[in-house]
């Protein structure tokens, strides 16, 4: 197109760029579905290497950061004495709401991502931007919103996770907690820019990017806990609090990297203060028809995590402290179907975006395999040095025993964790996400917390029992996205009339 010839930006390039537009209609994407063959023209390695293009950065960037979650952990369970305890139960009730929060925002992105890769499939550079200048502005506003929010009632917070009156938590924990999550909210309005441009550059299908500036903020966070949490170079030792600050300066990194890298036109999506940064209310609606169930589905996962983290608060200290290892180790293998979900949604948008449904569906038939494969992969590892790794966090000989048959299931269950987390991707860059939202609503917070209940507070299953309810939850949820995916009914979801209309006649944008 004219437009995108014109622009010196630097354009992540698929095998999708050299293919025609497509030709499908609503009517006959039912009749096709089942008769999908790769293009003639095209080499299964070069859909293989479209794919992992886009996982691999996405795969490292998630895997580094969540190794810096680690490692505040670690690093907070190393305190010497009681206070090791103390420091992981505190972070992991300080860690619910502030992912409540967040997380979101993340969902609303979801929004971005999609609205921005089917532009960028229609080769309609100046409509991209216009969507990320949109998205940046309503996201700050929420930043800005949240900030004040957690501020006031971070307390409150706390005392919902731990259990309320009848928590068996100490006064001591609680009170760490409450200090982590403060500090926490001030980096609220940094995390708003870094979200925002990380989901733009995903859409366009850039991921290296957000590598280099988030690897960059994961270095600072973990050396900063080195000085602040043990008290180094002239620095107070201030423990819990001080792991708190040093990852706020990390995520005050990342947001200045990520502003710099979209600044001016260097990017097919930029930060440009010549253009206007006012709303739009077709835009808008593009994004918050795809975000917000996606935003809806993740306060539901959150409030599912709440409720199950105060079923297993009620089983100590300790126990606790070992869930929150577990929960922790979970979220990094979790990294393998999030970073390929990433791929299934940026190909996605895009092939729907220049109407090639035939490679939508191939897109997700390479990306499955990949994903799968590397997910049974780390499955096997987990379980094959489950002591090992547990004993990384903490050698008490209770928490390694608990924490070692508890990731026998999270082990078990990495290829259909990242089949659900793939699919999920595939139908948020359809624009698919309200099915999803439902789904979500009924496994986490029927299946996962209401099994977790029963299992600990009636059958005396302890951790096992709730891990054996997270088990489900995953399993059920999987099942019932590849059933919504099977169906097909996500390739002719189309986003607002102006949108369908430019993807009819793409010459026209």
């Amino acid at each position: 197109m004219a437009e995108e010839k014109k622009t010196k930006t630097k354009i992540v390039h698929t095998t999708l760029d050299r293919l025609p537009y497509g030709d499908y209609t609503a009517e006959n994407v039912a009749e096709r579905k089942k008769y999908v063959t790769i293009p003639e023209n095209v080499r299964r390695g070069e859909l293989m290497r479209d794919v992992a293009m886009i996982a691999w950065p996405s795969l490292m960037e998630l895997i580094l950061s969540q190794l810096t979650s680690m490692a505040d952990q670690i690093m907070v369970g190393r305190i010497p004495g009681e206070a090791g305890v103390q420091g992981l139960s505190a972070v992991g009730l300080a860690a619910q709401p502030k992912f409540m929060l967040m997380i979101m925002v993340m969902a609303l992105n979801v929004g971005s991502t999609a609205v921005i890769a089917r532009y960028r499939g229609q080769k309609n550079h100046a409509k991209a931007n216009q969507v990320f200048r949109q998205a940046l502005l309503l996201n700050l506003i929420i930043g800005a919103v949240f900030l004040v929010i957690g501020r006031l009632s971070s307390a409150s917070l706390i005392r919902l996770m731990s259990g309320g009156k009848r928590t068996t938590i100490d006064a001591v924990t609680l009170q760490k907690a409450v200090n982590y999550l403060n500090i926490q909210f001030y980096g609220f309005i940094p995390v708003m820019f870094t979200f925002t441009i990380t989901a733009a550059l995903r859409g366009i299908g850039d991921s290296r990017v957000p590598l280099i500036y988030n690897t960059t903020a994961n270095v600072v966070n973990v050396i900063f806990n080195y000085i602040m949490i043990y008290g180094k170079f002239g620095f107070p030792a201030m423990g819990v609090e001080g792991a708190s600050w040093a990852t706020d300066i990390g995520q005050c990194v990342a947001a200045v990297m990520a502003v710099y890298s979209v600044w001016g036109s260097k990017r097919y999506v930029g930060i440009d203060l010549r253009e206007r940064f006012s709303f739009d209310t077709d835009i808008l609606r593009d994004v918050v028809r795809i975000g917000l169930p996606a935003m809806i589905e993740q306060g539901f996962m959150r409030l599912g995590s709440i409720i199950f983290t105060r079923a297993v608060s009620g089983l100590g200290t300790v126990m606790f402290a070992t869930h929150n290892i577990c929960m922790n180790i979970q979220a990094m293998s979790m990294m393998i179907g999030q970073a390929f979900a990433v791929s299934a949604t940026t190909l996605m948008g895009q092939s729907l975006g220049k109407r090639r449904y035939d490679m939508a569906v191939i897109y997700m038939r390479y990306t499955r395999r990949l994903g799968l494969f590397v997910a049974a992969g780390v499955g096997l590892m987990v379980m094959t040095f489950r002591s090992q790794i547990i004993g990384i966090y903490n050698t008490t000989p209770e928490v390694v025993a608990a924490g070692s048959a508890v990731l026998l299931l999270i082990g078990f269950a990495q290829p259909v964790q990242a089949e659900q987390f793939i699919i999920s991707g595939g139908l948020r860059g359809a624009g698919d996400t309200r099915f999803s939202a439902m789904v979500t609503a009924f496994t986490v917070i029927v299946v996962r917390s209401g099994l977790a209940v029963f299992t600990i507070r009636y059958l005396n299953m302890g951790l096992w029992g709730a891990w054996i309810a997270m088990l489900s939850d995953q399993i059920l949820r999987t099942v019932l996205m590849y059933y919504r995916y099977s169906t097909g009914k996500w390739a002719h979801m189309a986003l607002t009339h102006a949108m369908e209309r430019e993807a009819l006649h793409p010459e026209e944008s």
